[in-house]
């Protein structure tokens, strides 16, 4: 992995893939820094993000780490968002930056996710239906299925101990830069 990292408040992009390759979700951002825990990218209000037929502008400013011991997930964290989401875990393989391109991270979207809503849905693991036909689809390897299994299993569990970086109060410092730089789009 690439040591090089943007300068803080330069833009960049966050490109996901599927196991197979195909394109998936990519988003475009701003890096804000690193901590303890990793590389934080930010997203302001209007800004995009898309994958073949579908995209969509962020409604609320959000952060995503880019975990530094961890390949196997990205922690995205939102303030003030319309669904009331507060946090959004992919599941992952191979989360890093690229190693020519030091404005591009990347990653293996792995279906199953851990969400935080801060209404009566909590916090939980979700889209094991996709998770199921996408291993039959794609063939994921047995000890790659039991890893992410088990890792769903504690992130879910540190997020409903706000165990940091999983906590309010890690994020919003990220979160704080991020709308300090200014950076919102009109809503379209």
């Amino acid at each position: 992995m690439s040591a090089q990292r943007p300068e803080p408040g330069q833009t960049m992009i966050f490109q996901w893939r599927k196991w197979d390759g195909s394109e998936h979700w990519g988003g475009e951002g701003v890096y804000l820094g690193a901590d303890q825990w990793g590389d934080w990218i930010g997203q302001p209000v209007g800004w995009t993000s898309s994958r073949p037929g579908r995209s969509f502008v962020a409604e609320s400013p959000n952060v995503t780490l880019v975990p530094r011991d961890a390949s196997d997930y990205a922690l995205t964290v939102h303030r003030g968002h319309p669904r009331a989401m507060r946090i959004y875990i992919d599941l992952a393989w191979d989360v890093r930056w690229s190693e020519d391109d030091p404005l591009l991270a990347t990653a293996i979207d792995m279906d199953l996710d851990v969400v935080r809503h801060l209404d009566e849905r909590g916090t939980r693991t979700v889209d094991q239906d996709e998770w199921q036909e996408h291993s039959a689809q794609f063939g994921y390897p047995a000890d790659i299925m039991a890893q992410l299994e088990a890792r769903a299993a504690e992130l879910e569990t540190q997020v409903r101990a706000q165990q940091a970086p999983f906590d309010d109060a890690t994020a919003d410092a990220w979160i704080d830069r991020l709308v300090a730089l200014g950076l919102d789009r009109p809503l379209r």
